[in-house]
């Protein structure tokens, strides 16, 4: 090995001399994006924002990351270059399931052809908008696990919504908007949007989110979900969706909404279907249903009653 070559691996073995910058570079190397920004890794490590900032400009600078600035985060991903040593690292000295390297091209791939797809689409919003929304919306659905399988297809769904949300910021339709948001927005809130629509038809728009999403939709829950039609999934919360709502029914969430003038806000007290029987389940449908014909009432809204579920 020559002088300037041992300098080299030197600067990156000392670089990974460190807990938190392995533990960054194993989140890094485990996410289905293959990538992650300050905010994922702050929050996974129970470290601060500034800190981690400080070990990833390290793990940069000896040039074992890439960073690349995407709206109002930065987003590193492992260097090419390196993949192979980082792998052995933490396969032989930790317990990180790292993808297959072409796992990785895989997915960008696929989330480089539904950015294109959308931009067509949403026009209004532009290119290189419509691409960081989709690439943060894939992130994002990572963050909850349980769907790396489906990855590709949830994030489609979910970019579209927030996609919808900025048109409507901006001026597009005035059909009413409602949002429902509970914790996991794996049950409440999910249950809620369904029974709306169900109600609403096409004279409003419902819309569900978690303040901290759960993995999958609550067992119990997802037999009432496929009864109404509705084949939703777990998703986090955004600030777009509350500024495109008119209302915002909360449920068990505490104050996680920011406030807007103009929005309505309602906190509904439900029963948490997360350890119900199924009985339960049914009753808190039921008391959802409820609520949900009221809201409808107070909007204006006529409810359409289809044949009973």
């Amino acid at each position: 090995m020559s002088a300037p070559a041992a300098d080299d691996v030197a600067r990156a073995l000392k670089a990974l001399a460190d807990p938190l910058r392995l533990r960054a570079l194993s989140l890094i190397a485990a996410s289905p994006a293959g990538e992650a920004c300050v905010l994922d890794i702050s929050e996974l490590t129970n470290a601060s924002q500034p800190t981690v900032s400080h070990h990833l400009r390290v793990l940069k600078d000896a040039g074992l990351v890439t960073a690349e600035r995407r709206g109002t985060w930065v987003w590193y991903r492992i260097a090419p270059e390196h993949r192979a040593a980082v792998r052995a690292v933490l396969e032989a000295f930790g317990s990180t399931q790292v993808p297959p390297d072409d796992a990785l091209p895989d997915l960008d791939l696929r989330l480089d052809e539904v950015a294109a797809d959308l931009a067509v689409r949403y026009p209004s919003i532009g290119t290189a908008r419509v691409r960081d929304v989709v690439r943060d919306s894939s992130t994002a659905l990572a963050r909850t696990g349980g769907v790396r399988a489906r990855l590709p297809g949830l994030t489609e769904r979910f970019a579209r919504q927030r996609l919808d949300d900025l048109v409507r910021i901006e001026g597009g339709p005035t059909v009413p908007r409602v949002l429902f948001v509970c914790v996991a927005n794996a049950g409440r809130s999910q249950l809620a949007a369904a029974l709306f629509q169900r109600y609403a038809g096409s004279s409003a728009l419902a819309r569900s989110a978690g303040s901290s999403p759960g993995p999958a939709i609550h067992a119990h829950v997802r037999p009432q979900l496929d009864a109404l039609g509705a084949d939703g999934f777990p998703k986090p919360l955004t600030d777009d969706a509350v500024r495109a709502a008119d209302v915002v029914v909360t449920m068990g969430c505490g104050d996680v909404c920011p406030v807007y003038p103009g929005t309505r806000y309602e906190d509904w007290a439900v029963g948490d279907p997360a350890l119900a029987s199924p009985e339960g389940v049914a009753a808190i449908r039921a008391d959802i249903d409820d609520r949900v014909r009221r809201l409808l009432t107070t909007l204006d809204i006529p409810i359409d009653t289809p044949g009973e579920s």
